[in-house]
This record gives structure tokens, C-alpha cells and sequence, in this order.
């Protein structure tokens, strides 16, 4: 399938990981689905966990743009870099549009898993810049980073990643979790399996229930028996969820 999609990386910063893989379908003008892969914010996971999906969905007609950014253990990785690192990475769609790269920038989606759709959420969150996200998916997102904070096995990393622990850096965890964006303005698509032990359901049960009453276009779908990696297959019916969203918000 690689061969028959034409494909080009960009870089927006210095370093090797400010960079991203746009795909290129056959169709003209396409809708834009921007990827952001998970592992925990840190080395050594990057963008090809998602270049599965990033093939399915350009044989689906939509331009991707799978992109990487800082993690913790390179230089800049955590608050602020890897943050500013995403959004910089989402205007970029305007340098290559710029460059003669024919995309839909008013359909640009978001879609992110783990610690990419928390990075994705917080993104759609933002209304300012060139490319403003349509719409935006959470596959088996973080929503809600104090709350990461006490569940998960190593807290140390959240601590790297913003700087400190909730209490002592209370703004940052604010600013950066996506509970407390809301409103984002934008549809929101919430998929989490039934049997994910990584990221606890319950989070995105309570995140789309904010979400609506925050006035937000939100909803949950929860994949039965599914798990926190098999988002990473294009053959999984969360994937096929996925996809015939993208179509219906891309078409509205």
C-alpha cells in the first residue's frame, strides 16, 4: 500500500523528531486527519506506532499527517516544548499549502491515542493560528493529567512532563489537561475499550459528561472487549468507527 500514495516529510523545527509525514491521496483538495501517536509522552515511541492507520485512511481518501514531536528524553521535551511542539507541528499544514501542497485546511481532524489524544484535545482547544481543527478524536485519550497523576504507576513522568507534581505546579496542570479546556469548541469523538487497563474508561465516561454539559458536540463509544493497543490496528472496529466519523464530519 505504501508504494501507491505519494508521500513527503517535513520538518518545522532543527531536530529529527519536529517533523512529520504527510500522505497524499488521489483526490484533490482532500480533508486533512492529523495523527499524534501516544507512549507515555517519552522516548523511544514515535510516529510509526500510526503510519497502519495513517495508509488506511489516505486509501480512504484523506491527506495525513502523522507527526512526531519533542518527547521526555530529548531536548525540550515536557513543559512547555512538547506542547509547543504540537501546535507548531498543526501550522505547519499552512507552510506546505504554502509551498503548492493542495489540502483542505478547513477540514483539518485531529486524532490522537494515549498521550496523542490528550495532545490532540489540548490542540482543539486553541482558536488562534492558521489551522484551526475542525473536529477532534480521542482514541483511549488522557483527559485529565491530576488525575493521570494518582493512577498511573510512575507519577515521576508526569512530574517530568509538566515540571512538578499537581500541587506545586497547579497552573500547568490546568493549562494542560484537557477537563479544564473545555468547552473546546469543536465535535468531539471519544473510543475507549471495555478492557483497557492503561487508560480507565471511567476518565472519558467523565470527560464527554463535562463535555455536554459544557455545551460541546462530545460522545463516547465504547468498544466491548477491546484494549488500550488494539487502536493501533486499522483492522479493529474502533478503527472502523473512526473512519466512518472522519467521513461524516469531513462531509457536514
Amino acid at each position: 500500500m505504501q508504494a501507491d500514495y505519494p508521500s513527503l516529510t517535513h520538518h518545522y523545527g532543527a531536530m529529527a523528531c519536529q517533523a512529520g509525514e504527510l500522505w497524499l491521496p488521489s483526490r484533490t483538495s482532500p480533508p486533512v486527519v492529523v495523527l499524534l501517536h501516544g507512549g507515555f509522552w517519552r522516548l523511544p515511541w514515535g510516529r510509526e506506532q500510526l503510519h497502519p492507520l495513517a495508509l488506511d485512511l489516505c486509501r480512504r481518501g484523506f491527506a495525513v499527517w502523522n507527526m512526531g514531536y519533542r518527547r521526555l528524553g530529548e531536548d525540550g521535551g515536557g513543559w512547555p516544548g512538547t506542547f509547543e511542539d504540537v501546535r507548531a507541528g498543526l501550522d505547519a499544514l499552512a507552510d506546505l499549502v504554502g509551498q503548492g501542497v493542495v489540502l483542505d485546511l478547513h477540514r483539518v481532524l485531529l486524532v490522537g491515542h494515549s498521550a496523542g489524544g490528550h495532545l490532540a484535545l489540548w490542540a482543539a482547544a486553541r482558536h488562534d493560528g492558521p489551522v484551526r481543527p475542525l473536529a477532534v478524536a480521542g482514541l483511549a485519550p488522557v483527559t485529565d493529567l491530576r488525575r493521570c497523576h494518582e493512577f498511573v504507576r510512575e507519577p515521576e513522568v508526569l512530574r517530568t512532563l509538566l515540571g512538578g507534581t499537581p500541587t506545586s505546579q497547579a497552573e500547568r496542570y490546568r493549562q494542560a489537561s484537557p477537563v479544564d479546556c473545555l468547552p473546546l469548541g469543536v465535535p468531539q469523538l471519544i473510543l475507549h475499550g471495555s478492557e483497557d487497563e492503561a487508560v480507565p474508561l471511567v476518565w472519558s465516561q467523565d470527560y464527554v459528561r463535562l463535555a455536554l454539559q459544557a455545551g460541546d458536540a462530545a460522545q463516547l463509544t465504547v468498544i466491548e472487549g477491546m484494549d488500550h493497543m488494539r487502536f493501533l490496528d486499522p483492522a479493529s472496529e474502533a478503527h472502523q468507527q473512526l473512519c466512518r466519523w472522519l467521513v461524516r464530519i469531513s462531509a457536514e
